[in-house]
């Protein structure tokens, strides 16, 4: 788990306009290409997919929106005390936005798909 404060874009403890602000992320794939692709995690909204055993949360390139998916082996990689339901994989997510919108990035290529997975082999 991890604690709430400053630095936790979830903390309940943030006035409301902070707590919108905090977190948003900007990456640049390629800081020399003239054709800067920049993928931006600004929506903070994330769901727990049974199906595929994944958490699911968006970016943005632009207009273009993409799904990624980070599976439940990832998530147990970055934190090894979460929980295996689901709540307890919301949580190792939450905590761990930093890690995951900066592997997403990595992987990220412009309009080459609509979604990517994150698997363990990625962190």
């Amino acid at each position: 788990m991890c604690a709430a404060g400053p630095d936790n874009p979830w903390a309940s403890s943030m006035p409301g306009a902070a707590r919108a602000n905090a977190g948003t992320r900007v990456v640049r794939r390629r800081e020399l290409d003239w054709c800067q692709s920049m993928i931006e995690f600004p929506n903070h909204s994330r769901s727990y997919d049974q199906t595929r055993r994944a958490v699911r949360f968006w970016g943005h390139d632009s207009a273009l929106e993409a799904s990624f998916f980070i599976d439940e082996d990832a998530l147990r990689r970055i934190q090894p005390d979460a929980r295996p339901d689901e709540s307890g994989l919301l949580s190792a997510f939450d905590c761990n936005r930093d890690v995951i919108c900066a592997a997403a990035a990595k992987v990220y290529v412009r309009g080459s798909r609509g979604s990517y997975n994150l698997a363990a082999a990625d962190f």
